[in-house]
């Protein structure tokens, strides 16, 4: 079964009418943790910037180790960014020699924050500072739709989905990796399945559901099964998102043979800059985008990714999510675990697009 959605941007026709002419200050922010965060933390940005009618500064990328520092333009397309926030926000490559970033007082704001936390909590400090540095949190994983709509949802959905693209360069080794993917499963039509599966994300999670506990994360053998009983056969193409091959995952191999990590299926000549270590903010984000564009995903950790993978997905039509489970019998309609996201339509996501 395929769900589709004919992706038009809500954005697209609610005009944000009231263009700024008198910036009064600067926001800085910096993207970290992982692409997955990165939409939300230029979400959070943009809409604070737009009501404190304050310049947006380009962010840097900050990686998991200290000083593992990029520029923006490392990852991402710069022009894409600046254009598609052209008329609602601007955005300044980097502060005025004249402006100091020590003068700057830093915010912390929980994720999708709304109109009236940044007029009760922000506005004051950046009036009183002139200048704010945003550090977005997340008390929780949530982007399900609200049952109120807030005044800054229309510029959250411009900020999530219309503003943030790879750079050529990096986009190319997603391309050619997709290629890759879509001539191994020429025998099943060129569709394949990614699964965001970590050997190290499944151990810092336990990956056990107590008595009381919802299961949040599958080890490679109860992805394996799931796969089987809901009807894919061994010659699936499956794309994992674990970086180099780990003895536990060739359970899932056994079953699917047909079973890939980046190593095995990015360019040659593409590994020596993109798979530098474990920690690499390019293979983050080659999964992240890589996730985004399978015919069918599957999330075996619960989380951000999974959220933010989602959104994606249904800003371009592609609503093949399979949430695991554990299947007592042999099989399982295929239909009975769509991700809620897609089946009950209570994604964010779908307040952008209608």
């Amino acid at each position: 079964m395929v769900l589709n959605l004919i992706g038009v941007s809500s954005w697209s026709l609610l005009c944000l009418t009231d263009e700024i002419e008198d910036y009064k200050g600067f926001v800085t922010f910096s993207l970290t943790n992982g692409p997955e965060y990165h939409v939300s933390q230029i979400s959070d940005a943009v809409v604070i910037a737009r009501y404190l009618q304050a310049t947006l500064v380009l962010p840097d990328i900050r990686g998991d180790r200290p000083g593992d520092e990029r520029k923006f333009e490392d990852i991402y397309d710069v022009g894409k960014f600046i254009n598609g926030l052209d008329g609602v926000v601007k955005v300044v490559r980097e502060l005025p020699d004249s402006v100091s970033i020590r003068d700057f007082e830093v915010v912390r704001v929980p994720n999708r924050v709304s109109e009236a936390y940044i007029a009760e909590k922000i506005e004051p400090v950046f009036r009183s500072k002139g200048n704010i540095r945003v550090a977005s949190y997340f008390p929780s994983v949530n982007m399900r739709k609200t049952p109120q709509k807030d005044g800054s949802d229309t510029l959250a959905c411009l900020a999530m989905f219309d503003t943030l693209e790879l750079k050529p360069e990096v986009n190319e080794v997603v391309d050619d990796m997709v290629a890759r993917l879509k001539t191994l499963s020429h025998n099943s039509g060129g569709r394949f399945i990614a699964v965001d599966l970590r050997v190290d994300m499944l151990e810092k999670k336990g990956c056990n559901g107590g008595a009381s506990a919802t299961k949040s994360c599958y080890n490679a053998h109860e992805i394996a099964l799931f796969l089987r009983k809901v009807g894919f056969g061994s010659g699936t193409v499956i794309y994992l998102t674990q970086s180099r091959w780990d003895e536990s995952l060739d359970v899932l191999k056994d079953i699917f043979p047909k079973t890939y990590t980046k190593e095995s299926v990015m360019p040659a000549e593409k590994k020596s800059r993109f798979l530098e270590s474990e920690d690499s903010e390019f293979e983050k984000v080659i999964d992240y985008y890589l996730c985004s564009r399978s015919d069918v995903f599957v999330p075996a950790i619960s989380g951000l990714f999974y959220a933010n993978v989602a959104g994606k997905r249904i800003a371009t039509g592609k609503t093949q999510i399979l949430v695991p489970a554990e299947i007592p019998g042999t099989s399982s309609p295929i239909t009975s675990h769509f991700s809620p996201y897609i089946s009950k339509r209570n994604h964010m996501a779908h307040t952008c697009f209608c």
